[in-house]
């Protein structure tokens, strides 16, 4: 069973602010960056259920680059929501709740 992926606006500026970032350092890196976001949306589709990191928020790292994707499944409807795409060097206090 597929679920279907929602992006939160503060996750879609964050991914935006991410890609503007790297597009001031490397022509590559946003495309690459592109390329891991959907890896992980491709692996949330197909399987969610990843370690809770607070109450019912759920978290993925992504692969090659130092972020993470927060989120909430709804089984009922059969859709992840990404709450934020946060960088894994900010403060924790920072951290989606």
């Amino acid at each position: 069973m597929a679920y279907k992926i929602l992006l939160s606006p503060r996750a879609q500026k964050e991914i935006e602010n991410a890609i503007d970032y790297y597009a001031l350092y490397s022509t590559k890196a946003p495309q690459k960056f592109v390329y891991a976001l959907k890896d992980s949306f491709d692996i949330l589709a197909s399987n969610p259920f990843f370690n809770i990191r607070y109450k019912n928020i759920r978290g993925l790292k992504l692969k090659r680059f130092p972020y993470s994707l927060y989120f909430v499944v709804n089984e009922s409807e059969n859709t992840v929501r990404i709450l934020a795409c946060f960088h894994n060097k900010r403060h924790p206090d920072k951290h989606p709740k």
